[in-house]
């Protein structure tokens, strides 16, 4: 592993050796090849471009023509013994360059897939050559390894910044494990939950964290730079196991401890500390470079370190800006601001509103008095040191994005550039005030981010408050309260208003309903009686038909009953005794291996039929006309007697 110095000047030689500028990007692409210069070169250069050679394998890689080097590693005894490369090619030949191509190899339980593809292909690619390899569906296939963020089918791979050799894994955790039990074991573990207890060693501040086993070393630094904003680069770790080598591999194969594991992480010594302590031992690093004789700037002045002098700002001016610098629309500033920060701090975070200003205030304060909201105005800048915590700790909190989502509209914009400083003041002053414009004018950048409350008014719009960046996230919460607590005492205020003038509005809209009503109501009344006579005089005959048809279905079913038993008969007979919902009883006499159907037909002949009745029995309760009606009584249970009652259906 690279030192701190070391990664300095391999930084530096990088960027000579690629044209990268932003310092942001070669350290990501630096990281992904554990700070191997030659494999870093060699995966952003497309082969076509020339020959790029290693003193360590003799190892002869495509890429732009260099001269012989020695990669300083961790072991080299001075800075002075590391390499220089010499550039021979214009740096400018690797910009317009043809698709790369990208080898992976991909691990599926003991087999082994080797995938070349351009990176111009999607995820979903691999997974579909992966599914006529490994005969596994794609539904059922999850693709992990990647050393990035979130990844699914339609990533480009050309925006995942790969190195041209790599190595995922497959999961398929809905089949069924293999008959072997080391890979049942494995796939086991990948199915567990880990407890990683760890302790932040320079505040002696302890973490819990969950993470399933399919997560991967480096999914886990990311999680703990989000608690304690220490970069991954910069992370001194003690606890992990001698087996978890890559930051790609799962903590299921990383050999932790289950179901707890205890690990210790720190900040690295930044390069300047290093720098002073080993300066009488040391000899100066020089980059020699055969562009036009120009010599190199140490990287520590490109802002390499975040943790120094500049604090998290110079990290944040890595990035790409949250907002274009002069933008003439607006809602594509916005649009541009939403993505940047979902993409620096995550998902949960504030649901910013897309439009210009004006737009925010016809949003918030023009609507009915029941659905106006506060407008909050979030003002980013990235050169504070503020910004980075304000965002992730404060801004992104479940319980803060919740209430301004219910409560507030909340518009954005970024004071970074001065263009688009100005341009914020100039609207700020339209619609607040030079008081408001001046106020903010004057904010220093370490003050920032800031907050502004606004609350609409009938005449003008009011500032209720600016809430600067060093705060927590129980005051911001109790200062967006308190904000409500104003907006709410007006907002009933307005509703009073606005339901008073309905309701006068209502009252003059009913006057004039009320004489068209008087002329049309004795008609409307005659046709009604009308309608009312030939409704009466229709429904009349369809109950007299309805009741003829009745009798009728009556008269046969009751002609249709077998012949009741005699007392004296010789057969097995039951006897039921039925009561009807108006409380009289009617008796009867069947044989025992009459079925059911004979029941409900002699109690549907009295009257009952059982599509509007049920027959239930007493002891035990149980509905009769639930049973199969092509059984017996016997069957039934309905012997040698029983009393049993009607109820009408529901």
């Amino acid at each position: 592993m690279a030192s701190n110095m070391d990664r300095e000047m391999i930084l530096a030689d990088f960027q000579a050796c690629t044209g990268i500028e932003n310092i942001d990007e070669a350290i990501t692409l630096l990281e992904q090849n554990n700070w191997d210069l030659v494999a870093a070169i060699n995966g952003v250069i497309p082969q076509e471009n020339g020959v790029l050679q290693s003193e360590y394998g003799g190892e002869t890689l495509q890429g732009p023509a260099y001269g012989p080097t020695s990669h300083p590693t961790a072991s080299s005894s001075t800075p002075s013994s590391s390499s220089a490369f010499r550039h021979v090619v214009p740096s400018r030949q690797i910009v317009e360059r043809q698709p790369r191509m990208l080898d992976f190899r991909v691990e599926y339980r003991d087999r082994n897939v080797d995938v070349v593809l351009e990176d111009s292909c999607t995820v979903g690619e691999i997974k579909h050559i992966l599914e006529n390899e490994l005969q596994i569906p794609v539904s059922k296939m999850l693709l992990k390894g990647w050393k990035t963020g979130d990844v699914d089918d339609s990533t480009v791979l050309k925006t995942l910044h790969l190195p041209k050799n790599n190595s995922l894994y497959v999961l398929t955790p809905d089949l069924p494990p293999p008959s072997s039990s080391n890979s049942g074991a494995l796939q086991e573990s990948l199915n567990q939950n880990f407890m990683l207890i760890i302790t932040h060693r320079e505040v002696q501040r302890e973490y819990n964290l969950n993470f399933s086993g399919s997560s991967t070393i480096q999914e886990v630094k990311r999680n703990v730079y989000d608690l304690t904003s220490i970069p991954v680069r910069h992370q001194l770790w003690e606890g992990w196991p001698p087996s978890a080598t890559d930051d790609s591999m799962t903590l299921a194969a990383s050999g932790l401890t289950y179901p707890c594991h205890r690990l210790t992480v720190g900040r690295r010594s930044s390069p300047a500390q290093t720098r002073e302590q080993s300066e009488e031992q040391c000899t100066d690093v020089h980059m020699v470079s055969d562009s036009d004789g120009d010599d190199f700037e140490d990287a520590t002045e490109f802002g390499v370190d975040d943790g120094e002098m500049f604090g998290m700002a110079s990290s944040a001016l890595r990035k790409s800006p949250m907002m274009p610098e002069n933008a003439e629309n607006e809602g594509d500033a916005l649009l541009q601001f939403t993505a940047e920060f979902s993409s620096r701090y995550g998902d949960c975070h504030p649901v910013y509103f897309i439009g210009s200003l004006e737009a925010a205030f016809q949003e918030a304060f023009y609507g009915k008095a029941r659905d106006r909201k506060l407008l909050a105005i979030y003002l980013h800048h990235d050169e504070s040191v503020l910004t980075n915590v304000f965002c992730s700790q404060m801004l992104c909190a479940e319980s803060i994005v919740s209430y301004l989502s219910q409560n507030f509209i909340t518009w954005a914009w970024d004071m970074t550039k001065e263009a688009n400083r100005a341009r914020f003041l100039t609207m700020c002053t339209r619609h607040f005030g030079s008081v408001v414009a001046q106020t903010i004018r004057t904010q220093k950048t370490d003050q920032f981010p800031l907050f502004l409350i606004i609350m609409g008014k009938r005449s003008s719009n009011e500032v209720l408050n600016v809430i600067q960046g060093n705060t927590t996230v129980d005051e911001l919460m109790m200062r967006l309260m308190a904000a409500m607590e104003i907006f709410s005492a007006q907002q009933q205020e307005d509703i009073k208003d606005e339901d008073e003038r309905e309701a006068r509005e209502n009252v003059k809209r009913e006057q004039d309903e009320a004489y068209r009503i008087s002329l049309e109501a004795d008609r409307a009344k005659r046709e009604a009686q009308e309608r009312e006579q030939a409704e009466q005089f229709r429904l009349e005959q369809i109950r007299k038909e309805q009741e003829e048809e009745r009798e009728a279905i009556r008269l046969s079913l009751e002609q249709s009953l077998p012949p009741e038993p005699k007392k004296e008969s010789t057969e097995s007979v039951s006897k039921l005794r039925i009561r009807t919902p108006s409380g009289e009883f009617f008796e009867r006499r069947f044989l025992a291996s009459s079925k059911l159907q004979v029941v409900f037909d002699f109690v549907a002949s009295k009257g009952y039929p059982w599509e509007e009745f049920k027959l239930l029995g007493t002891f035990p309760r149980r509905d009769v006309t639930q049973l199969d009606p092509n059984k017996s009584l016997l069957e039934v249970k309905l012997y040698p007697q029983e009393t049993l009652f009607l109820e009408a259906k529901e």
